[in-house]
């Protein structure tokens, strides 16, 4: 059976991969999961400077999920090409450096000096991001502020170019569109939906920062929902994610448009999801006599 896929110039083995900002730089999983039998590791998001991330308590339980706001805290670009890209290059698989910023130009630095780091197959550009030279809006909400960021940031590496985009838009087609015209190597999606949790026994948000970002499986519907709809409008790979915990979840996203999927919250609570999620996807391919997983990406559209 074949399980290699290829997002946008990123060479994978299989299609299972990392969410950013659920499995650290990698290290932290490396006594739970064999990182050689990843098709990629997508590591935490980075900025240029450190950040010490949003002010205590910035985590909320919910019914089917996790609401977070941890405020891209990050040792800063330097450190993680230090630090973490040379323990990353004992092994044998991808390494997709997420990427955030305030500005344009915040981005525009990170990749030029990523793309002269050793170890970077690809740039996963997180455009969910507060633009606060416009008030403080996502670089994402907007079709042309997302194509502006994937412009700029296309003309400053030579890398694969992943564009993150957010839920929390009118139309995610438009936002995709936007992207692929103007230099993105593929989209993966979703981020997390904008979310708020209250103590009843205080009357006050459950987190500092009032709001935070849904992730789990309450919002996986929603994801593959909007996986399906930009495969219908761009001919970029999809790296699918959101509530994946399972090789049944995993192959919702394939099927809906994904070439490749990425497991997020399921790593909290177990360790090894991604190794099971990658092992379900290989016995449904022996069950079904599938032999290349390419025959499964998009198939529910053709059965629709």
């Amino acid at each position: 059976m074949n399980f290699a896929v290829n997002i946008g110039g990123i060479r994978m083995k299989n299609p299972v991969t990392t969410a950013s900002g659920t499995f650290g730089y990698g290290r932290e999983y490396a006594g739970f999961v064999d990182l050689n039998r990843l098709g990629a590791v997508v590591i935490k998001g980075v900025t240029l400077l450190p950040r010490p991330g949003n002010p205590t308590p910035r985590i909320a339980e919910t019914p089917a999920g996790m609401l977070n706001s941890i405020g891209l805290e990050n040792p800063g670009v330097e450190a993680v090409i230090e630090k973490h890209l040379p323990y990353l290059a004992r092994f044998d698989v991808p390494v997709i450096v997420n990427i955030a910023g305030d500005t344009v130009d915040d981005y525009v630095k990170l990749a030029s000096r990523l793309d002269k780091a050793p170890g970077v197959a690809g740039l996963e550009v997180n455009i969910s991001c507060p633009n606060v030279k416009k008030g403080g809006l996502a670089f994402g909400s907007d079709p042309d502020t997302a194509a502006g960021v994937i412009r700029e940031v296309r003309a400053a590496t030579r890398l694969p170019l992943i564009a993150k985009l957010s839920p929390n838009v009118t139309d995610i087609s438009a936002v995709a569109e936007s992207v692929a015209g103007a230099g993105a190597d593929a989209v993966s999606l979703i981020n997390t939906l904008l979310g708020m949790v209250i103590d009843v026994n205080t009357g006050r948000p459950a987190l500092a920062s009032v709001m935070g970002g849904l992730s789990g499986p309450a919002v996986r519907p929603v994801a593959v929902r909007m996986v399906w709809q930009v495969y219908r409008a761009v001919n970029i790979p999809i790296i699918g994610m959101g509530g994946i915990t399972c090789a049944e979840d995993a192959l919702q996203f394939i099927m809906a448009g994904a070439s490749a999927v990425a497991v997020g919250m399921a790593s909290f609570v177990n360790p090894r999801a991604t190794m099971e999620v990658l092992e379900g996807i290989e016995a449904y391919m022996r069950d079904n006599n599938v032999g290349d997983i390419k025959e499964l990406i998009g198939i529910a559209h053709e059965r629709s």
